[in-house]
């Protein structure tokens, strides 16, 4: 905390202004730039959403590009929709689509707005996150003032009881310095304002977070169930706060089976349920609008998804090696259950979800702790996933303003750490420049830094985990 400097930093208010001003700036520039570069500042998912969202809006005559839904059959409704995947590798949830639709017929960046938008919704939460439910955790009154009563409900302090106005004072400065690092990280304003829709989920994502640390139980499992909806990795979220759950209606519990069998309470089912219902309801009505395609396209496409193209995954390589060949001259192999197993997407799985869903059991164990506990395993979810790309590293950079006023580290293994992790995307980057762009034959190579990536990674990981308070 002694590191910090608050007092000449900007106020809330203006580095929200600022990051408004920039993002803008940012996406003026990509239409000026788009318009006369043949390399695009535009991320190439960007007009697959605008494709999606034209034909979601625009059904064709008879049975082409028109939702075929099982409620048309059922009930006989005429559906005036069309079919967001018409467009080729839309993998969506068709709510996405729906949300750009002014693409088409308002302004084509109408939805990098909607994104540019969230992403300072998404900072404005970190903030509220860090005031009330993190920072007076952190920074305490001082023992001078020690008999003005502080807020018994952890929050800013500005509706129970009340606060020394210099401690509230460095408390709003420290949350506005965190909460800066969502903001002006060029890693996520970049992102937004090339079109990826990421910042959505984050927003679902940090509302979900936002309403389990007040105890609004009901609205956080709405909000998680929405998340997973919209992409399938926010479920594993749902073990710490079951944890978290049981912790406040039953204390801490001590051990592996404890911690199990604490998880199993009245409080903890109607949390599941009713994000389980959240999630049935909104994919039910996905499929009974849209029929199977939705079904395939949003979920069973990501189960199955076999990407032998290079990425930081340490299954890339052999997903490189054993893709199925188009050449018809091969002669495969005999199909062994080993190489079912090793070919199998699923097989990953196992320690991805084994590690991400373990360490939700482990530290959720508080409300304070679930963004810890979140943080851990999101990069166990992504560190480890069959297919891993630089985007899905805000999955978990979106967490870690949350983490950072409760790590205890020194400048120099933070140094460490940074310099770790960038380093092994830099090491790994070097080499996809020779692949993709100079048409080198350095897969292997490739792989070996990716697995260097990996153990960097989880170096880092080790080090915040020891590191928090």
């Amino acid at each position: 905390m002694s590191a910090f400097s608050t007092t000449s930093f900007p106020s809330f208010r203006k580095v929200l202004l600022f990051s408004a001003a920039l993002r803008v700036a940012l996406i003026l520039y990509s239409e000026w730039h788009d318009a006369r570069s043949l390399v695009k500042y535009t991320d190439v998912d960007y007009r697959v959403f605008t494709d999606a969202a034209w034909f979601l809006s625009n059904p064709g005559p008879g049975a082409a590009n028109r939702a075929e839904g099982p409620l048309k059959e059922l009930f006989g409704v005429k559906l005036d929709f069309g079919n967001p995947y018409t467009r080729e590798t839309y993998r969506y949830t068709p709510l996405l689509a729906w949300l750009l639709t002014p693409n088409g017929w308002l302004h084509p960046s109408f939805g990098k707005y909607i994104f540019a938008a969230c992403d300072l919704l998404n900072g404005w939460l970190i903030y509220k996150i860090l005031l009330q439910y993190v920072l007076p955790k952190i920074v305490e009154q001082p023992k001078a003032t020690s008999n003005i009563k502080p807020a018994s409900n952890a929050s800013s302090g500005t509706k129970a009881g009340k606060v020394n106005p210099y401690v509230l004072e460095k408390r709003q400065s420290l949350a506005t310095i965190y909460s800066a690092v969502h903001l002006l990280n060029p890693l996520v304003f970049s992102i937004s304002t090339r079109g990826s829709s990421e910042s959505i989920l984050s927003l679902f994502v940090l509302a979900t977070l936002y309403a389990a640390m007040k105890g609004r139980w009901n609205l956080a499992a709405m909000f998680l169930g929405l998340s997973t909806h919209w992409k399938i990795y926010p479920l594993v979220y749902g073990v710490g706060t079951l944890g978290a759950i049981a912790a406040g209606s039953s204390g801490h519990a001590r051990g592996l089976c404890a911690i199990v069998s604490n998880l199993v309470t009245r409080k903890t089912i109607q949390f599941t349920a009713l994000s389980a219902v959240t999630f049935v309801l909104l994919g039910a009505g996905c499929y009974a609008i849209w029929g199977y395609p939705f079904l395939y396209e949003s979920y069973i496409y990501h189960l199955r998804r076999l990407d032998h193209r290079h990425n930081f995954s340490p299954y890339f390589y052999l997903t490189y090696l054993t893709y199925p060949s188009s050449d018809t001259s091969v002669v495969e192999e005999p199909v062994t259950l080993l190489s079912q197993l090793l070919h199998s997407p699923l097989t990953s799985f196992v320690p991805q979800m084994g590690l991400s869903l373990g360490l939700g059991l482990l530290f959720g164990r508080t409300k304070e702790d679930l963004p810890f506990a979140w943080f851990l395993q999101t990069v166990a979810f992504v560190v480890f996933n069959k297919v891993c790309t630089s985007q899905y590293f805000l999955w978990y950079l979106l967490l870690l303003p949350l983490l950072l006023p409760r790590l205890s580290m020194s400048r120099w293994k933070a140094m460490g750490c940074i310099v770790v992790w960038a380093a092994a995307q830099g090491l790994w980057l070097s080499e996809a420049y020779r692949l993709e762009f100079l048409g080198e034959n350095v897969y292997f190579q490739l792989w070996i830094r990716g697995l260097i990536y990996v153990v960097g990674n989880c170096w880092v990981l080790v080090e915040i985990m020891k590191a928090y308070n």
